[in-house]
Parts: structure tokens; C-alpha cells; sequence
């Protein structure tokens, strides 16, 4: 059932405007500002029609716009029609810039009434279904991460926005939190995307062999180079050198790679001749660079030229809620790979993959979410199958919808009752009930609803 809430102080506009509307349309009225915020938190109405004239100020708009503000902040998702006479343009523009959706002017005309009354409708519904197909996704434009937690979103759209800046950027986190993917996407999001994307891991290659790997080399340069050859960064011309585990890039390499991020030449091992090289450089570590410089094992210098844009990839265990929207993603795509595609989580794994610290993050829940579709003997994988301990007690009380829900209300009722110093009826309209259904909370409860007892 749509919800419109009129809020007009003549009881005959009142009238008129109520009978404007359709059987399928909730028609609610009051005719001041406190009477509008108590329907609006127990109604919680789509539209509002706002007459700005209400008493204490019936001739002014100060009490409609003090209105339009509360409605604005506590239902920011509400469309809001303001109600002007017909020469009050200047209070419908500024209702607009306020927030308001759309302005009606006085006299009543019920075809026209109606017709925006509606349009606010649609558009409150089309908002509602964007919603809810945004939150249907992986929550991220980014291609192989799948998010749902703050965290990582403000990572996400920091990814969004620095890519098409040619900044150096560092991008610190644990193993298996998905720095490669990010450092992927700050390429493919700019203007470099045409270009190659070379990658480096400073850790896995021998240090007498790094220089030649990243720099290339000339024929006759050492035993065996028998012909010249480009390095990474040369290979990169004109895209992007990704540098994964860069903590682990021996002193020697370090000063070579910092002249070249100051000057943008490459000095190929055995040349005398720079070769220039435009390259965008994005740099990965699980390693705390700082405690690296006060170790003596990483040039400051250097560290201050590759984070010119740090980016601190939160672990799967500070991430609220990632888990398992992340494992129901994997179950999903690795399933259809080794053609399972109709297993689901039984509720001991959905606890179990909730409360488990991850400490191997994504990579490690790859590993037990494919094994797991290959061990599972039916249906439903269980908290055995992807070899994680049934912690059930405290994962049962959270999804226990009855008990979070009393919860909360209990602790609701509390807070209006302190702030209204156990009045109660101020306490229902901060609520949005009426006395008798909070009267009847409180017992159920048995929240004391006096001070002193309060107190005692």
C-alpha cells in the first residue's frame, strides 16, 4: 500500500485533498509539525505533501521549512511536495534547493494534485528498485571484487577515482586481500588501458637476477646474454609496471629504481645509453614499510617517491559481513568450474564462515570453498567440508532475527525514555507508537518506567 502523509492546518483543504486520491493510496493527515513527525516515523510514508504556512506561523513558512528539514533528515529517502500560494514562488525555489522534490501551488486542483502526487510515487519506487539491484551486486565496478563492507567500498571508490591520475600509488595489506586485482583495475580504469600491464614480484626472483629482469640487458653484457633484451619497465611503455612485494627489493635495486622513477629513463645492465620510458608505476607489500626504514632495509626516499597515493587494503576479518558474501560469490563461479553448479551453505558453515578469523584472507578461502565443492557429498556443504570449526552458540544468537529484534527495541525504548525523562508521552512520539502499545512494551520488557525506579 502506498503511504502519502498530507500536512495541512485547514481542515477543509484537509478534506478536499484527501478525497483526491485512489483506494490504493494510505491517505494520512496532520495538521502541525510535531503531529507530522510522530505519523512520519510510524507511517513512514513515500510522499509528503508539506503546506508550509503551519501554526505557530500559519502566515509565514518558518515552521514548514523547520519541517521540511526534520522530514529531510530523518527519511532522507521521502519525496516531499511542497504546497505554496500562488504567488509564493520564491518558498517553492528555495524548498527546492532545500531538498523538496517537487512544489504544488494553491488553489486545489485535483487532476494536477494528483498527477504529481503520483510522479513522486514512481519516482520514490524507481529509487527503491535501483536500490535494491545495486545491493543485488557485488557492490563494486571493480572486476574480481566482491565487497559489501564500508571498508572496502571506500577503498573501491578510492581506486575509481585515483586511476585516471598518472600518480605513483602504494598498495599495502596482507596476503590475500586482492592487491594485484586493485592495482589491475587502477590500469584498466585509465587512460592507459590500451596499453600493456607488466607485473614484477621483487620476492620470487634471485636478486642477481632481478636488475637484468626489470631493467633488460645488452648482448655480451654477462655469460650468456647472447642477445638484448627489454625488461619489465621497457615492456610497460606507455601502460603500467606493477612492482608486487616491493619490501623485498634488495638496497642495490632500490637506488637504480628510484633514479628512474626521478628521471624516467631505463639504463639497460651493460648500456651507457638511458633509454626513456613513460610508465605508470603502482607498487604492492604485505610488509610495513615503515618498520622496514627504521630496520635500514628500505630506503625512505624510495618510499616516499612510490606513495605518492597509499591505498591500505583491509583483511577479511576487519571487513563486516564480506565473508560470506565473498563465499557465496566463490561457491557460485567455482561450482559452475567443476560442474556443481547446485550447492548451497548448510547453517553450520554460514555460522562457521562468519565467525573464522581468515588469516589467509581471500586466497585462503579459495582454497577451502573448492575444496569443499569437491569433497561435499550432497547438496549442501557443510562447516566439515570446508574443514572450519562449528563455533554454533554464538553465530545462532546472531541470527536469531527474535532476539536482535528485542534487542533493539529494548534499547530504543531506554534511550527515549532517558531523553524524555520518563515522560511517556513524549517518549511514544520519539518512538512513533501510541502510549498504550508503549505501555505495553515496557511490561513486556518489564522496563520500570520512573525515574527513581530507573535509578534504583
Amino acid at each position: 500500500m502506498k503511504q502519502l502523509l498530507i500536512v495541512e492546518d485547514d481542515p477543509g483543504l484537509q478534506s478536499q485533498m484527501r478525497w483526491c486520491f485512489s483506494d490504493d493510496i494510505d491517505v494520512s493527515v496532520a495538521s502541525d509539525r510535531e503531529a507530522a513527525l510522530t505519523a512520519l516515523r510510524r507511517l513512514e510514508p513515500q510522499v509528503v505533501t508539506l503546506d508550509l504556512g503551519l501554526p505557530p506561523d500559519p502566515g509565514g513558512a518558518s515552521e514548514g521549512f523547520a519541517l521540511l528539514e526534520d522530514i529531510l533528515r530523518l527519511a532522507p529517502m521521502t519525496k516531499v511536495i511542497v504546497v505554496t500560494g500562488r504567488e509564493d514562488k520564491e518558498n517553492a525555489v528555495k524548498a527546492i534547493g532545500m531538498g523538496a522534490s517537487d512544489f504544488y501551488q494553491k488553489p486545489l486542483d485535483a487532476d494536477i494534485l494528483t498527477f504529481v502526487v503520483n510522479r513522486a510515487f514512481r519516482l520514490a519506487e524507481l529509487e527503491r528498485e535501483n536500490r535494491e539491484l545495486a545491493s543485488q551486486g557485488n557492490g563494486t565496478t571493480i572486476k574480481g571484487i566482491v565487497a559489501a563492507s564500508p571498508e572496502m567500498l571506500a577503498i573501491c571508490r578510492t581506486v575509481e577515482k585515483v586511476a585516471p591520475a598518472d600518480v605513483t600509488t602504494l598498495i599495502t595489506g596482507e596476503t590475500g586481500t586482492g592487491k594485484e586485482l586493485l592495482a589491475r583495475a587502477l590500469h584498466d580504469l585509465s587512460h592507459r588501458a590500451d596499453k600493456p600491464f607488466a607485473a614484477i614480484n621483487c620476492a620470487a626472483i634471485p636478486e642477481n637476477l632481478l636488475e637484468s629482469e626489470l631493467f633488460g640487458f645488452e648482448k655480451g653484457s654477462f655469460t650468456g646474454a647472447t642477445q638484448s633484451k627489454k625488461g619489465k619497465i621497457e615492456s610497460a611503455n606507455g601502460g603500467t609496471l606493477f612492482l608486487d612485494e616491493i619490501g623485498d627489493m634488495p638496497m642495490a635495486l632500490q637506488a637504480k629504481l628510484l633514479r628512474f622513477l626521478q628521471e624516467r629513463v631505463v639504463d639497460r645492465v651493460g648500456s651507457v645509453k638511458p633509454i626513456p620510458v613513460d610508465v605508470r608505476v603502482v607498487c604492492a607489500t604485505h610488509r610495513n614499510v615503515q618498520d622496514l626504514i627504521s630496520q635500514g632495509e628500505f630506503r625512505e626516499d624510495l618510499y616516499y617517491r612510490i606513495s605518492e597515493i597509499t591505498l591500505d587494503v583491509p583483511a577479511l576479518r576487519e571487513r563486516e559481513g564480506d565473508a560470506l558474501v565473498i563465499a557465496q560469490s566463490l561457491l557460485k563461479t567455482l561450482g559452475k568450474q567443476l560442474d556443481r553448479p547446485n550447492l548451497c551453505f548448510s547453517e553450520d558453515a554460514v555460522q562457521a564462515i562468519n565467525t573464522y578469523g581468515w588469516p589467509g584472507n581471500v586466497r585462503e578461502m579459495i582454497n577451502k570453498v573448492k575444496r569443499a565443492i569437491i569433497m561435499a557429498d550432497g547438496k549442501r556443504i557443510t562447516a566439515d567440508d570446508l574443514v572450519l570449526p562449528a563455533d554454533g552458540c554464538e553465530a545462532d544468537y546472531q541470527l536469531n532475527l527474535r532476539q536482535v529484534r528485542e534487542a533493539a527495541e529494548r534499547k530504543a525504548i531506554m534511550q527515549a525514555l532517558t531523553t524524555s525523562n520518563f515522560n511517556m508521552a513524549q517518549a511514544s512520539r520519539l518512538l512513533g507508537v501510541t502510549r498504550p502499545t508503549l505501555y505495553n512494551l515496557t511490561d513486556k520488557y518489564r522496563i520500570e518506567t520512573s525515574t527513581a525506579s530507573s535509578g534504583a
